[in-house]
């Protein structure tokens, strides 16, 4: 007969007796006994309420402790305002920060995957939530990944207004955590950028990224433990930067240099008419996502330099041009469609608000898709190369 208490068969019964005492007296339990420590969950919301405060903007005031975190529009200063929502996380890059003890900085990687995709949409940052899990709580090193975080949403200007600390054991090995992050933007009525304003003629920018940003780790980390990298001395390519500081620097934010040329300004619409965010799929595959039918973009590798640390990358794998294309941004973070006559003066206002600017290409009527193309020897090639994505 099941057993009405325990809501399964009565066996059940005699393996909770087993837990009883020799005097009969039930064996007590608690949470801490079971691995998870309330009392250091309630130790961490005290150390990052300050964190959290930092980012407070008009719309949020950014306390914790709340069921949930409230955000004002119209102190923000919209009016008729289209909400955005992004979330992501950084994959694999967090087991390099993991197991070289590199927690300061994969915040800041985990708030510019989200924002970064907002931009896109012509969305400016409103605010942010994270999701920190892991097996064992250690304080100190979910301290210094909350503060990344908190300086993530003060480079792009949104406010960390809560989140989620997950302490699970037996879920993750000793050390070891997992991020996710969760952004809402807002961009008024009538500004948000589609992709339906991209013309044959407009002139694709690049912005360069920082390195590689939070995509292809999984190739990174299989390079490093096959070609046995020291990740712990000079990279060869740079004698004054670890290979390890050079691989793990954190993604690029472009949230406050492109807002202004998002925006409308005394009547005028924004002027730029598409964005790619250069995520998982690289070039090939992302500049795509913001063309319409009937357009096509062409690359030109020749336009700028390869970074260093993708040659590197690139030499140790033996990988082909094409791989690079679709698998790291290869030196580009952020691609603009702009028009024709604009491209030369936008170029120059953007290196002045600080980012490192190419005209790598253009849009050309075609099949829906990108092209990226290379001379011999450039990105290693031996011969005149090209890459296609159709989307």
């Amino acid at each position: 007969m099941p057993d009405p208490m325990l809501g399964r068969d009565s066996g059940a019964f005699a393996h909770y007796a087993r837990a009883m005492s020799d005097d009969n007296t039930p064996q007590s339990y608690s949470y801490e006994q079971a691995g998870v420590s309330i009392a250091a969950g309630n130790a961490l919301v005290k150390a990052i309420a300050p964190l959290a405060k930092s980012t407070a903007r008009p719309g949020a005031d950014a306390e914790l402790g709340g069921f949930g975190g409230f955000f004002d529009p119209r102190a923000a200063g919209y009016k008729d305002p289209l909400l955005v929502a992004a979330n992501d996380g950084v994959g694999t890059k967090v087991k390099l920060a993991i197991d070289h003890d590199r927690h300061d900085h994969i915040g800041i990687d985990l708030v510019a995957m989200c924002v970064n995709d907002l931009i896109v949409q012509g969305a400016e940052p409103l605010f942010f939530l994270d999701y920190f899990a892991t097996g064992k709580l250690e304080n100190g090193v979910a301290e210094r990944v909350v503060a990344g975080i908190a300086e993530g949403c003060r480079i792009s200007g949104c406010a960390l207004i809560g989140g989620e600390t997950a302490e699970m054991p037996g879920m993750y090995a000793a050390g070891d955590y997992d991020l996710a992050g969760f952004c809402v933007g807002a961009v008024e009525r009538g500004e948000q950028l589609t992709g339906d304003k991209v013309a044959d003629g407009d002139v694709l920018l690049g912005l360069a990224s920082s390195g590689v940003h939070s995509n292809g780790y999984s190739l990174v980390r299989r390079l490093a433990e096959d070609k046995g990298w020291k990740l712990d001395r000079p990279a060869l390519f740079d004698s004054d930067t670890l290979l390890i500081d050079a691989l793990i620097a954190p993604t690029r934010i472009y949230v406050k240099s492109l807002l202004p040329f998002i925006r409308g300004k005394d009547g005028k619409p924004g002027r730029i008419n598409a964005l790619a965010h250069i995520t998982g799929g690289g070039l090939l595959e992302n500049i795509p996502r913001v063309l319409p039918k009937g357009l096509h973009a062409r690359i030109d590798v020749g336009a700028w330099p390869q970074p260093r640390l993708m040659a590197f990358l690139q030499a140790q794998g033996n990988i082909e041009p094409a791989e690079m294309a679709r698998t790291f941004n290869c030196g580009i973070g952020m691609v603009l469609a702009v028009p024709a006559d604009d491209a030369a003066a936008l170029k120059a206002e953007l290196e002045a608000a600080g980012e490192t600017v190419f005209v790598i290409g253009i849009v050309e009527e075609g099949e829906k898709g990108c092209t990226v193309q290379g001379k011999a020897e450039e990105w290693s090639a031996r011969e005149d190369w090209e890459a296609v994505h159709l989307a």
